[in-house]
């Protein structure tokens, strides 16, 4: 008996006559067919309340997901809802048979036997690593490339054997940058040649854990290369994104409603509009590190005032009035970190509705440059920030003219990152705030060995979770 199909007909059994297996297996596929279609029919969403901001775009809604098109939440169904099926059909939990699918079409390729990403169990981790004997080693390791950022959840059984596969298929394709392994999934950012990029979302597509969950649009690709991290740096963690809350308490699969770039779009359009008239119950939030959101977010946004991702649920429990009976529009750089950050939010039961920007600023980007995102988008690699338009948001730390390119603190002790214009580095104005700078005067009178705790201005005077005291339109008029 196939692992995970229904056991074989009995004497009593519907499917058990004379006619054989052959009429048993249409019959299953008929019963499946029927309950697939049925289970989507379900999911449809009344003309009358599509797409939030308007428009006729959403038009499925299922596990807190939006669906445009037929072939979306066929395969969502497909993936999550097998067992469903199954007890719809009355055929059990197992798989659909092969080559099943709703209408009586085709069924998305291994979507048969591929267990979902939301299963108790996961298929075993492929080893296989691409043949690159007809590349050559200048295409291989051009510095003419790109840096991709994707993640995947998915159940992992073995995040160790995952961690090793992932190292050298990045080594083999000589790419640089970190990847994120843990029971819940994978996230990761590399850089290469395209080539090398190219093949490595080819494998990654092809690998059994993945396939039929990530797809070719979950990588979100910028200009750059390798040249772009210091080193490969691969590892087994308990999260993929490090928000410090058990995954096995606050799961992504209780995230909140994607949006697609255009209807996130549309969204803020509305919102922005009905604010300025003081009538909105909708706050747009920005889920990064200030430090991102200072030098790009999008207009009239609550940015909080955080380091670490790590204090963003720390920041929801002291400002939980704040988000009470309110429409919520979460955003980050690529979604990763709405994912659980809008499943914490949703946790506490506050909140009206809580919806999350599919594919983050990323996507946005490429479908709206000059849209309400306005300034640089901050990047974890030695860019630190790609741009889509001209705006110039922040300001130089020592003489406030309009400059937004990060550096790192001269002080070799700290790692906080300043904004400090050419002709203020030429001043010798290098570090983050006086007390780093009289640092880095002083380091090299220091005995040998001895460090210096990380510990300035910036870091003293910075709340470690601040408390919004902001009225409750929750316009952000300095960042308009």
């Amino acid at each position: 008996m196939v692992p995970g199909e229904a056991a074989p007909a009995g004497p009593g059994s519907p499917w058990g006559s004379a006619e054989g297996t052959a009429a048993g297996r249409k019959q299953r596929a008929a019963a499946r067919r029927k309950a697939f279609s049925l289970f989507v029919k379900a999911k449809e969403v009344p003309a009358a309340s599509r797409c939030p901001g308007g428009g006729e775009g959403v038009r499925w809604r299922c596990c807190w997901q939006a669906f445009e098109e037929l072939p979306g939440i066929h395969r969502h169904v497909a993936l999550h809802h097998s067992g469903d099926i199954g007890r719809q059909a009355g055929l059990g939990a197992g798989p659909a048979e092969a080559g099943d699918s709703p209408e009586g079409g085709p069924g998305p390729a291994g979507s048969a036997a591929r267990p979902s990403g939301h299963s108790c169990s996961s298929p075993e981790i492929s080893w296989a690593l691409p043949d690159i004997s007809r590349v050559s080693q200048d295409d291989l390791t051009s510095q003419v490339g790109e840096v991709l950022l994707y993640y995947c959840y998915c159940d992992v059984r073995d995040p160790e054997k995952l961690c090793a596969w992932q190292k050298a298929l990045c080594q083999h394709l000589h790419l640089t940058g970190k990847v994120r392994v843990a029971s819940e999934g994978i996230n990761g950012t590399v850089g290469g040649s395209k080539v090398a990029t190219s093949l490595y979302i080819k494998v990654m597509l092809s690998q059994p854990l993945f396939k039929n969950i990530l797809c070719q649009e979950d990588f979100k690709s910028s200009a750059g290369g390798a040249h772009c991290f210091p080193d490969l740096r691969v590892g087994v963690f308990k999260e993929i994104v490090p928000m410090g809350i058990d995954p096995k308490i606050v799961s992504y699969k209780e995230t909140g409603i994607h949006l697609s770039p255009q209807e996130f779009h549309r969204e803020v359009e509305q919102y922005l509009s009905q604010a300025t008239q003081g009538q909105s119950d909708t706050i747009l939030l920005d889920c990064r590190n200030f430090y991102e959101s200072k030098i790009g977010h999008f207009q009239g946004c609550l940015a909080p005032d955080i380091r670490k991702f790590s204090y963003f649920p720390s920041y929801v429990d002291e400002n939980l009035e704040l988000f009470k009976d309110k429409r919520v529009l979460m955003y980050c750089t690529g979604g990763i970190r709405c994912e659980r950050g809008s499943a914490y939010l949703r946790s506490k039961a506050v909140c009206r509705e809580v919806y999350q920007l599919k594919g983050g600023i990323h996507k946005y980007l490429e479908e709206f440059p000059d849209g309400f995102y306005r300034g640089k988008l901050f990047v974890f690699d030695d860019r630190y920030a790609i741009c889509s338009n001209e705006d110039i948001i922040s300001a130089c730390r020592y003489c406030g003219v309009l400059w937004d390119q990060y550096k790192l603190c001269s002080s070799q002790h700290c790692r906080q990152l300043v904004l400090t214009c050419p002709s203020c580095c030429n001043k010798g104005l290098t570090a983050c705030c006086p007390v780093c700078q009289e640092k880095a005067l002083n380091v090299t009178s220091r005995a040998s060995g001895q460090t210096l705790k990380e510990e300035c201005e910036c870091t003293r005077r910075r709340p470690r979770v601040p408390i919004e005291h902001v009225s409750p339109r929750m316009l952000d008029k300095g960042k308009d």
